[in-house]
């Protein structure tokens, strides 16, 4: 039998983790790469038999080639904190892994749940990342701080699963906020780096098209109220990450900065 590694990746998770590790402890290996968790995510993550490796922080490109690294077996599987592998797509990863004409990287089908309900809608189903299982080998990330790029190293067409994992992309709305302040300061930084510059007009016109097309293209409407504040986000999200571009560009990103008057 071929086996399988997993890989979550994880910082201050201890309020998810569990239940992620809970859905892959069938696997081979379990390896939670924390980035010096100040909560018990690495303990809980020990207590499901994981190897807990720490890798500091510097972007989710980094961060998953060396979550990568510390896999041992032929085949890997990748899970965030907040996604749980579901028993129909454990038992199309065992014959996916097992079976000699596989291909080399697959995609997974995801459905998120939000504001007691599953959403169908607004890009979030099937919401295929990036191949998140693959042969070791195959997969290279960018070093890019969020929404990180990849290379599938492969002459082979990726797969896609039939069977869907589950995802609790917020446990809260105050997570929602807390996610759009933090992956629009990385996405600033990420722009910043690839000499992207922005003002208040750019910023509005972006967050006001990610909102609109989340909302209405993607028909998330279809999905209630938690459609509305997932495009909410999403509209703050893009427009704080353009805002706070302009201010990287300004040097007025610090409190450092400020002058009395």
């Amino acid at each position: 039998m071929t086996k399988l590694s997993v890989y979550i990746i994880a910082f201050n998770e201890a309020d998810k983790i569990r239940d992620a590790l809970k859905s892959v402890v069938w696997a081979d290996e379990i390896v939670v790469a924390d980035s010096f968790s100040t909560d018990d995510t690495a303990k809980i993550a020990e207590e499901y038999g994981a190897r807990v490796v720490q890798i500091p922080f510097e972007g989710f490109g980094r961060l998953r080639n060396d979550a990568i690294a510390a896999c041992t077996h032929e085949w890997i599987f990748s899970l965030d904190s907040d996604e749980r592998c579901t028993m129909d797509a454990r038992d199309e990863i065992k014959a996916i892994i097992n079976a000699p004409q596989s291909l080399d990287a697959y995609y997974v089908p995801r459905k998120n749940y939000f504001m007691g309900r599953w959403i169908r809608h607004a890009g979030f189903y099937p919401d295929f990342r990036q191949p998140q299982l693959f042969r070791r080998g195959t997969l290279v990330f960018e070093p890019d701080a969020v929404h990180e790029r990849y290379q599938v190293v492969s002459n082979r067409a990726c797969g896609y699963l039939k069977s869907a994992i589950h995802q609790i992309p917020f446990k809260s709305l105050e997570e929602v906020i807390h996610k759009a302040n933090r992956y629009s300061t990385l996405g600033a930084e990420k722009l910043l780096s690839q000499g992207k510059r922005s003002g208040m007009l750019t910023a509005l016109a972006h967050g006001f098209w990610a909102a609109f097309s989340m909302y209405f293209l993607k028909l998330g409407c279809l999905d209630g109220w938690a459609g509305f504040v997932i495009a909410l986000g999403n509209f703050e999200g893009t427009f704080y990450k353009y805002a706070k571009l302009y201010l990287k560009h300004k040097g007025l990103d610090t409190l450092n900065n400020s002058k009395e008057v």
